[in-house]
């Protein structure tokens, strides 16, 4: 399992990197102001940092107990990515049309293309991260010679 300050690593370094890429595409697809979208991202990202703490520690610890270990599948990768998304698009949806000044149905569509955008990216980020930090139990014993 990873430890707590991998755990913070791993969701400051997710929201950072999100944040520089999302805010300026935001802006440019749905032609709102840079200032707007980023105070929308920087909401976003504070709730998703702490959901995505809690939301992957109970996610491990569920893995490993059904599994017997937390290395993911690609298909439990997909699932992982999924719900973590649908969990986020619940909670920001109200937010952004409130803050925009939008309808619920344009705010759905912004919240939709931004799980869209979120979904790919976690699934990158994710298995990056699992590549760069992997944990010991994932190392396959080396034959002896």
């Amino acid at each position: 399992m990873r430890t707590f300050w991998d755990r913070v690593r791993h969701a400051l370094c997710f929201e950072i990197i999100g944040l520089l890429l999302v805010i300026p595409l935001g802006a440019l697809a749905f032609s709102k102001p840079l200032g707007d979208i980023g105070v929308v991202g920087l909401v976003g990202a504070t709730l998703a940092t702490f959901w995505n703490y809690f939301y992957n520690l109970g996610f491990d610890h569920f893995h490993k107990r059904v599994t017997g270990t937390t290395l993911k599948s690609l298909r439990m990768r997909i699932f992982h990515a999924v719900l973590f998304e649908a969990g986020l698009l619940i909670v920001l949806l109200p937010f952004i049309a409130w803050y925009l000044q939008i309808s619920l149905l344009e705010a759905l569509i912004m919240d939709a293309a931004f799980a869209l955008f979120y979904l790919v990216y976690a699934y990158v980020f994710n298995l990056a991260y699992d590549r760069i930090f992997p944990l010991p139990e994932w190392r396959k014993p080396q034959p002896q010679q």
